[in-house]
C-alpha cells in the first residue's frame, strides 16, 4: 500500500512514535512563525529557556495584528519583538509588511518542510505542499529551540476533486461546502489532504484559500500536492530553488474519503455566527448589507484583489455600502497599485486598509448595530468584530464584489462575465522590511516595555483538586469566547494580570472577579470547547485564576495542548447525563490525582452530596509529566537540570 503525501512528510520528520492514528508522535520543525498577538509570550518562554539563539532552518517573526498603537503598549511591544528577533537568530517582518500567513506563503513557505506557527491560521502554507500546524506560543517556542513538535497522530481524510471551478465560483466555496459537510468539529484529529485531476486547475493562492479554513474544522492541517501550478508560483515569487515535486502514491490509503465535484459547486455563503452555517448564495440572496470587507489572511492575494478590482472598475459601490479592502502584503499592495487595480478600487468608493489582520480580529471596522457585514474572512464567531450580536456572514470575493455593488448579497453570475483570474509570471519582490538577525547578537539589547511582564507559571498539583463549579458553558465555546480579541484587549497580551480581567466577559462579565474570591475552581463545557484561535493566553489566563480543571464533552485540538502546557487538567465527561445535571456555584473534588492519571479514568466528587462521576484524562505519558509538573515550562526547565538543554527541548 502506497503513502499518502500526509505521512510522506511526517516520515521524513518523525522523531518518536509511529504512524499510527491516535499514537502521540513528535515531529521535527523546520521552520516556526509568530505574530506580535502570540509572539510576545512566544519569545519570552524562548527566553526563559536560556537558550541563545533559535535552532530551526528559519524562524519569523510578523507583526500584522496589533498595529492599532492608540497607546504605547503596541509600540513597545513591536520593538521587543525586534530587539528579540535580531538578538536570537529570528527574521523580523516590520509593521506594514503584511499578514503573517499571506507573507510566509510567498517568501519562505517550502514543499515538504513542517512549519509550526503561534497562529491557528499556520495551515495556509499547505497550499504549497507544506504540512503546516498550528500551536500554542509555548510549543513554538520549544520547537524554536529545536524541540520536536508532539501530537496525536491525525487520521489523513483524502478529499478528491473532480473537474473545475465554472465562472463566478472560487475556491471560497469548495471550503465552504467541505465546512457544510463536515461542520467545525468535523477535522478534529484529521489532517486533510486534496488529490484529484480538480487539484491541478487550481493555484497556490486558490489552495491557500482552502488550506487557511481547514482550522475552522477544527483539522490539525490542510495540504496540497506540490506540483507543475507549486512550481509556476515559486518561479513567479523567484523562488524556483525551493521547489520539490510531492504528491501521494497512487496507491495511497486514506482513513476517510471526501469527493466533491468541482463542476457543481455553486457560490456559497457561511451565515452567522458560524463558519459551517453554509447555504447557497440563492437563498440569502437580496439581504440588505451594511458593511462588505475584503481580505484577512483567507482572501487577500494578488489574485482576490485584482478580481474584485476587475469587477469594480468603472462602477460605484452602493450608497448604504461601507466597502473596506486589505491587501494581505506589501507585494500585494505594490502590485495593485503598479497595475492600475488601486485606482479602480479607490475610485469605485472603496476604503483601503493597511496590511494587517484589522476587521478579521476586531482591530476597527465593528459594524452597525443589527446591521448585516459581508466579509471574505475565515471566522463570524458572534461578537468577533467587534459588535455584540452582530450579523457577519461569509463569502469568496467573486460574492463581496457582486453584492457591493447591488446593496444586498447577490449572486455574481448574474453580472455575465467574470474576472480573468490568473497567476502573474512574475511577483514585485521587495525584502526590505524583513530584517535578518544581527550578525553580532552580543552587541544587540532586548528592549522591554513597562506593559511587558514576567512569564507567570503554574505550581505542580497536590494530590487533591477542589473547588467550586465557577460557570457552566454550552457547545463551541470559542477562544474568542474565552479571551476576546480586538483593540481593547490585545495590547494586554504581554501582561497577563491586566488581561485575566477579560476572562469569559463575553458569557459571564462577573467571571474572573469571582474565580479571584473564590481562589479558582472548575469550570465545565459543552461539545468542541476552545475552537478557534490558538491563543495560548485562553488557557494562560485560567491558570493565573487558579482554574484548576476544565471539564467538557470534548475539546478542541490547541486548546486541549495549551491547556496542558500550563497546568491546567482538561477533561471529558465520561456520561453525558452528568453535565446536564452539575450546577454552577456546587463544590467539586478531584482525589488522589496522581494514581487517578496513570489510569486516566478519574472520579469527581460533588461535596454537598456526596455522589461521584466518572471523568476522563485523554493524556499521553509525556502530557502527564507535563502537567504534573506544573505546565511544560516547568517541565523543561526540570529536564534541563537533569540533561542539556539540547536534550531538554528535545524531551
Amino acid at each position: 500500500m502506497g503513502l499518502s503525501l500526509t505521512h510522506k512528510i511526517l516520515r521524513d520528520h518523525l522523531v518518536s512514535g509511529n504512524l499510527e492514528a491516535g499514537e502521540e508522535i513528535g515531529i521535527k520543525v523546520d521552520q516556526t512563525l509568530t505574530q506580535d498577538a502570540t509572539g510576545t509570550m512566544a519569545y519570552l518562554q524562548f527566553e526563559a529557556m536560556g537558550l541563545p539563539a533559535v535552532r530551526t532552518e528559519r524562524s519569523v517573526s510578523y507583526v500584522d495584528h496589533n498595529m492599532l498603537q492608540t497607546g504605547f503598549e503596541n509600540a513597545d511591544d513591536h520593538v521587543y519583538l525586534r530587539t528579540v528577533a535580531a538578538k536570537h537568530g529570528v527574521f523580523f517582518s516590520k509593521p506594514g509588511n503584511g499578514i503573517c500567513h499571506q507573507v510566509h506563503l510567498e517568501r519562505f513557505a517550502a514543499p515538504g518542510k513542517t512549519l509550526l506557527g503561534s497562529d491557528s491560521h499556520t495551515p495556509t502554507c499547505g497550499g504549497a505542499g507544506m504540512l503546516a500546524i498550528g500551536a500554542g506560543g509555548l510549543d513554538v517556542a520549544v520547537a524554536m529551540g529545536g524541540g520536536a513538535f508532539f501530537m496525536e497522530c491525525p487520521k489523513v481524510v483524502g478529499v478528491e476533486l473532480k473537474g473545475a471551478l465554472q465562472p463566478w465560483v472560487s475556491s471560497k466555496d469548495v471550503i465552504l461546502e467541505m465546512l457544510r459537510r463536515l461542520s467545525v468539529k468535523g477535522g478534529v484529529g484529521r489532517i486533510i489532504e486534496y488529490r484529484g485531476e480538480g487539484v491541478k486547475s487550481l493555484a497556490v493562492p486558490d489552495r491557500s484559500t482552502i488550506a487557511n479554513m481547514g482550522a475552522e474544522m477544527g483539522a490539525t492541517t490542510s495540504i496540497f500536492p506540490s506540483d507543475e501550478q507549486t512550481k509556476r508560483y515559486l518561479k513567479a515569487q523567484g523562488r524556483e530553488s525551493a521547489y520539490r515535486a510531492m504528491r501521494a502514491d497512487p496507491t495511497a490509503a486514506y482513513d476517510e474519503t471526501v469527493v466533491i465535484d468541482l463542476d457543481k459547486l455553486e457560490p456559497l455563503v457561511a451565515c452567522p455566527s458560524s463558519p459551517d452555517n453554509v447555504k447557497p448564495v440563492s437563498q440569502v440572496e437580496g439581504t440588505l448589507l451594511a458593511q462588505v470587507c475584503v481580505g484577512s489572511c483567507t482572501n487577500s492575494s494578488w489574485m482576490d484583489l485584482s478580481t474584485v478590482a476587475e469587477v469594480l472598475e468603472g462602477k460605484k459601490v452602493a450608497p448604504r455600502v461601507d466597502l473596506t479592502l486589505t491587501p494581505g502584503s506589501r507585494q500585494v499592495f505594490e502590485m495593485i497599485a503598479k497595475s492600475g487595480a488601486l485606482g479602480d478600487l479607490i475610485a469605485s468608493g472603496a476604503r483601503v486598509l493597511e496590511s494587517a489582520c484589522g476587521p478579521c480580529i476586531g482591530m476597527g471596522q465593528a459594524p452597525p448595530t443589527g446591521a448585516a457585514s459581508l466579509r471574505t474572512f475565515n471566522r463570524n464567531f458572534e461578537g468577533r468584530s467587534g459588535t455584540p450580536n452582530d450579523r457577519v456572514y461569509l463569502c469568496s470575493p467573486e460574492v463581496a464584489a457582486a453584492s457591493a455593488l447591488a446593496g444586498v448579497i447577490s449572486d455574481p453570475r448574474k453580472l455575465g462575465t467574470p474576472p480573468a483570474k490568473k497567476l502573474p509570471s512574475k511577483f514585485f519582490v521587495d525584502d526590505a522590511l524583513i530584517l535578518a538577525p544581527a550578525a553580532d547578537p552580543a552587541s544587540v539589547t532586548v528592549v522591554r516595555g513597562p506593559n511587558i511582564r514576567p512569564v507567570p507559571t503554574a505550581r505542580a498539583p497536590g494530590d487533591t483538586l477542589e473547588g467550586p463549579l465557577l460557570l457552566k458553558m454550552g457547545d463551541n465555546i470559542t477562544t474568542d469566547h474565552i479571551l476576546p480579541a480586538g483593540a481593547k484587549v490585545l495590547p494586554l497580551r504581554s501582561n497577563i494580570p491586566a488581561i485575566s480581567e477579560y476572562t469569559l466577559t463575553r458569557v459571564d462579565p462577573a467571571f474572573a472577579e469571582r474565580a479571584k474570591a473564590a481562589g479558582g475552581g472548575f469550570l465545565v463545557g459543552g461539545e468542541n470547547y476552545g475552537q478557534g484561535s490558538s491563543r495560548e493566553h485562553a488557557a494562560i489566563v485560567m491558570m493565573y485564576l487558579g482554574v484548576r480543571a476544565v471539564v467538557a464533552k470534548s475539546f478542541a485540538r490547541i486548546h486541549f495542548a495549551n491547556l496542558i502546557n500550563f497546568g491546567v487538567l482538561p477533561l471529558t465527561f465520561a456520561s453525558g447525563a452528568d453535565y446536564e445535571s452539575l450546577k454552577q456555584g456546587e463544590g467539586l473534588a478531584l482525589e488522589r490525582l496522581r494514581e487517578s492519571l496513570a489510569t486516566g479514568e478519574l472520579e469527581v466528587r460533588r461535596k454537598a452530596s456526596g455522589a461521584t462521576f466518572n471523568v476522563k484524562a485523554a493524556l499521553t505519558a509525556r502530557q502527564r509529566e507535563i502537567y504534573l509538573s506544573g505546565g511544560l515550562l516547568n517541565y523543561t526547565r526540570e529536564s534541563a537540570g537533569k540533561a542539556p538543554v539540547e536534550a531538554a527541548v528535545r524531551a
